[in-house]
């Protein structure tokens, strides 16, 4: 469990090919590793992975194929740059919302435009994604909690809805460097995600 507010930026040194479509990835952080046991849960830029083996300033985590073929497949190659945060402790100060680590879709940046000294991000997200997104309602993009500001249904299911991006986020997450164009792991509100199969459940 996870709460959307991210303590660093990785990237990744190193990717292996697994059996399969699995992957092996070495994550160059930050943190300070003597404090982060084998198997804690860290989520990379949304994805909720499994410290396998860690040195002084990186860790290894496995990527299942089901993963890789679920998110932004630019995220998980050399050099890759990831928003990282460590698993939610009992007591800590919840600043974002409840984000779960499990990625919902794959979300592509349409426009990015300087706005009163923020950052205004367009962001296209699938029809199986659309109904759950609500204004003012919550959303995980690459594991960042943020605040919807407005949301535009388009022809074919799809919808574009719209986040504010203030310096500090920009400064401290890979959307600081982000562009139009770019895909970008989603997850919906825990709520909304219940929600919407409540309903499909009754309409069944």
């Amino acid at each position: 469990m996870f709460t959307g507010i991210i303590t660093d930026i990785g990237e990744i040194a190193e990717i292996q090919q697994r059996p399969g479509e699995d992957l092996r990835a070495v994550i160059r952080t930050g943190y300070d590793l003597s404090g982060v046991a084998l198997g804690a849960s860290i989520a990379c830029s949304g994805v909720c992975l499994t410290v396998t083996s860690k040195s002084a300033d990186s860790f290894s985590v496995d990527i299942s194929g089901e993963t890789v073929s679920r998110t932004a497949s630019a995220h998980w190659a050399a050099g890759a740059r990831l928003n990282l945060e460590r698993s939610l402790k009992v007591g800590d100060e919840l600043g974002g919302h409840i984000v779960t680590g499990h990625v919902d879709g794959v979300g592509r940046i349409e426009a990015m435009d300087a706005v009163d000294g923020s950052t205004h991000i367009a962001i296209r997200a699938p029809a199986a994604l659309a109904p759950m997104i609500a204004p003012k309602g919550s959303i995980s993009v690459d594991g960042i909690s943020l605040t919807v500001n407005g949301v535009e249904d388009q022809p074919g299911g799809d919808a574009i809805f719209h986040l504010n991006i203030i310096p500090h986020t920009a400064q401290n997450t890979t959307l600081g460097s982000s562009k139009a164009g770019d895909e970008v792991n989603l997850e919906i509100d825990v709520l909304a995600r219940y929600l919407d199969r409540m309903q499909q459940a009754r309409t069944a």
